[in-house]
């Protein structure tokens, strides 16, 4: 059994060069803190797991015919994405006006009202990452309809489906780990109390936006 290997890498690669929501929930996570943003990588690549392995199976082939369905995920994934924006922009202000009261906080890297133990930091890292690709249709699309454009009819496209999803699944935590890397040496920039508020700022507004425009397509 063989599959068109170089064409799927080419095509994965610029999926996720290109930044979505689960980018910006990692690259916001790894600032916080490199473990967080580990976990949310970790997260994101288990949430698309659900969705290569429903594309498998055959299950995503019922939620892309049935529009309730695909509209449900779409509005819930949206509701989510527009959840971490609101919370991110309430943060930095947050954070502005607590920096206004008690300026010797400024010190503090830690985001205010941010987990701070190893263990809550991965599992509020791991949570984002996951809901945010599990509530994505547009991974269970990807599965859906382009997987199969690079298998072949000499063996079984479920195991064939698996395969390439499954590297696709490793790529994305190499890629996830290189982005939480670079994350964590522009930690200290983005760690100043005046670029943190608007590193803040800018992804929570991003995340809304997106949010809403997913939820205005469904």
């Amino acid at each position: 059994m063989s599959v068109d290997l170089t064409g799927f890498l080419a095509v994965v690669l610029v999926a996720y060069v290109v930044p979505g929501p689960d980018f910006l929930v990692v690259f916001r996570s790894a600032i916080e803190h490199p473990s967080k943003g580990r976990a949310a990588g970790l997260g994101a690549q288990v949430g698309l797991c659900v969705h290569m392995l429903a594309a498998a199976i055959g299950l995503a082939v019922i939620a892309a015919r049935s529009p309730a369905v695909y509209d449900a995920i779409k509005l819930l994934g949206a509701v989510y994405l527009v959840h971490l924006g609101v919370r991110a922009v309430l943060a930095a202000r947050r954070a502005a006006r607590r920096r206004a009261t008690v300026p010797e906080a400024e010190d503090d890297s830690s985001p205010v009202g941010e987990p701070r133990s190893v263990d809550e930091r991965w599992r509020s890292g791991f949570a984002q990452g996951f809901l945010t690709n599990v509530l994505n249709p547009k991974a269970a699309l990807f599965f859906l309809s382009i997987l199969p454009q690079f298998v072949n009819d000499g063996g079984s496209m479920t195991a064939q489906i698996f395969i390439l999803g499954t590297l696709d699944i490793l790529i994305g935590v190499v890629y996830w780990f290189a982005v939480v890397a670079v994350a964590t040496r522009l930690r200290a920039l983005l760690a100043r109390p005046k670029f943190q508020h608007r590193w803040e700022l800018t992804t929570g507004w991003l995340l809304i936006a997106i949010g809403v425009g997913v939820a205005s397509t469904a």
